[in-house]
């Protein structure tokens, strides 16, 4: 995929999001950094990320103060909120910091959705998180299925704090006519990822441990769990793609899954990191450690119906092209 202007990108697109000013939350982060790629691809130009060092979205004084600082002199109607920014971490991190997740997600949506419906902006697009699904949701996951049973345990606090952007965007839309958006995203992964081994979720981690127990010539690689939950991952790129289109295009009240409808087993997914990376010794599960949600796979098909939109990388090819992102730039996201 090249990050030159596609020629497929319709007149009615650049259209679109010429005329907006785009604030992107999260803008320097991993999906950030592609969501502006996306943007500026379909003729966005005006858009704005607020920086940790400037703005603290955890801290409503500094919400305020975004916006403004943002909405001088623009039209708020003509303002798109994507809101990317989140406190988030693979299985042991939310097990530690499970209060520091519910906070600082929970106090984030409320407050910038609440500052945007009072400032008049014309449209929110709150990102969600596939850990707010019940932890025995049937799959593959249907979005009418978020509300019948409690989240996996081990990210509940993450997952339900994300949770409540929907509530609270059904909740705006239907008294203050308020067009807010909510998106499921499945797991991500891909070039840029977080490759750091105390917060990185399961494929960045297994990539740099699969990487450097080769360089070591170790015997064996351990992994958390038994290998026997299954996940789907999103390529970053396909995810950026969707939550644009669904800037672009969507404008109702269902939760909406972004997803690729593969789902992979730990186990499998663990055999072939190992196969791409060229690692010779066993994979020793500690089943000690806990496994997280049993299965997790998405059903896809309302985003098609609704934005006509649906993911094209497919897994291997993802996967290629993250193992060889994270050997070229090993020294930035390592130390």
């Amino acid at each position: 995929m090249s990050n030159n202007q596609p020629s497929n990108i319709q007149p009615e697109t650049l259209d679109f999001w010429k005329s907006k000013k785009v604030i992107v939350t999260g803008g320097a982060g991993f999906l950030g950094s592609f969501v502006i790629e996306k943007l500026k691809q379909r003729g966005a130009t005006d858009i704005f990320i607020p920086h940790f060092e400037n703005y603290n979205l955890v801290d409503a004084n500094d919400i305020r103060r975004l916006y403004a600082d943002t909405l001088k002199g623009v039209d708020p109607k003509d303002v798109v909120i994507i809101h990317l920014a989140a406190n988030v971490g693979g299985i042991g991190a939310n097990m530690e910091h499970p209060a520091d997740f519910f906070y600082d997600n929970l106090m984030m949506g409320v407050e910038l959705m609440h500052q945007a419906y009072k400032n008049g902006v014309g449209k929110f697009v709150a990102i969600g998180t596939v850990c707010a699904y019940p932890k025995f949701t049937p799959v593959p996951f249907k979005e009418d299925d978020l509300w019948i049973g409690y989240p996996e345990e081990t990210n509940a606090p993450y997952g339900l704090a994300k949770k409540m952007m929907l509530v609270q965007a059904q909740a705006y839309r239907q008294q203050y006519g308020f067009n807010a958006i909510f998106l499921l995203p499945v797991n991500l992964y891909g070039p840029r990822d977080n490759f750091n081994p105390k917060s990185s979720h399961v494929i960045p981690a297994l990539i740099r441990k699969a990487v450097e127990a080769t360089e070591r010539g170790d015997k064996e690689m351990q992994i958390w769990g038994d290998g026997s939950p299954t996940r789907e991952f999103l390529f970053v790129e396909d995810a950026a793609d969707g939550i644009v289109t669904a800037a672009e295009k969507y404008n109702g009240d269902l939760p909406v899954n972004l997803g690729s409808g593969y789902e992979i087993s730990i186990k499998n997914l663990s055999e072939m990191i190992v196969k791409m990376t060229g690692f010779k010794g066993d994979l020793v599960w500690q089943t000690d450690k806990p496994n997280g949600q049993p299965r997790r796979g998405l059903d896809v098909s309302r985003a098609k119906e609704l934005f006509g939109w649906g993911a094209q990388v497919q897994f291997e090819d993802g996967m290629k092209r993250t193992i060889e992102w994270f050997k070229e730039n090993r020294s930035k996201v390592t130390g």
